[in-house]
């Protein structure tokens, strides 16, 4: 069995997130890091391999992005993926979802895999819609907020959230599975795996590399097209009583209050 991860380059959880209005899109200028819920999906591929059920070929990490994505897919690597896969290009800039989706089941299409996860959501966009896109596009089967996976030759039986309970379904794979928080508990990778990933083979591919036609990406290629951003206005300053006497600062609350009819 050969897995697929999908992963994100998002900013770091500490970094406060905002929209630059000049392009429309993220402000990814701070911090960033590996999304914190694909860790769930490395997890989960490492336990397919380690459970024994099946033999695991090869697990590997497929991001699209800029540059700086390599980070994201070296901290995949150190997490248990044997080597990573890495769309860039210019042409794909300000994707949406859709576009997204379908430049990414491009190039996992030339990878093959039996499997393929991803975490339910991104820490920066929260779609979680990106799985199914991608799934449409390679004609598999889907299923999400799946929260225990058991393996056979050729199927897989999955328990997922739903708004009511529980729901056991079985795919035939290949598939593509987008894996809750509640799977599993991410490892931390050892120092060893820390220092060896970066000579993990990382294989960088353009957009005509997989056949993605551009006129379906980026910018202008997208369905949504963003509005005007903009910050939302400052508050005003609050108004600041002294407490010299006491009577005459309760009277000038209750006033103020009674004012705008709060009492």
């Amino acid at each position: 069995m050969k897995i697929c991860v999908l992963v994100k380059e998002v900013p770091d959880a500490a970094v406060q997130k905002r929209i630059d209005p000049s392009t429309g899109r993220m402000d990814r200028s701070g911090e960033r890091n590996l999304n914190p819920y694909d860790t769930h999906a490395i997890e989960a591929a490492m336990q397919i391999r380690e459970g024994g059920e099946v033999e695991v070929s090869e697990i590997v990490a497929v991001t699209m992005g800029p540059d700086t994505a390599t980070r994201a897919l070296q901290k995949a690597v150190s997490l248990g993926a044997d080597r990573s896969l890495h769309l860039c290009d210019d042409a794909l800039a300000g994707s949406d979802v859709a576009a997204t989706g379908y430049a990414l089941a491009r190039a996992v299409a030339s990878e093959s895999p039996d499997l393929v996860l991803l975490g339910q959501q991104s820490d920066d966009g929260e779609c979680y819609t990106i799985g199914a896109v991608v799934a449409d596009h390679l004609q598999m089967p889907s299923l999400t907020q799946v929260i225990k996976m058991d393996v056979a030759s050729d199927t897989l039986t999955c328990e997922r959230q739903a708004e009511y309970g529980y729901d056991t379904v079985e795919v035939t794979l290949p598939a593509v599975i987008s894996v809750g928080d509640a799977i599993n508990e991410p490892r931390y990778p050892s120092l060893k795996a820390i220092m060896g990933a970066k000579k993990k083979p990382l294989q960088t591919v353009a957009a005509g590399d997989v056949g993605i036609d551009t006129a379906l990406v980026g910018a202008d290629g997208s369905r949504v097209q963003c509005g005007d951003f903009h910050d939302p206005p400052a508050k005003e300053a609050g108004q600041i009583i002294e407490d010299e006497d006491t009577a005459e600062t309760v009277e000038r609350i209750v006033a103020w209050l009674d004012e705008r009819k709060l009492i």
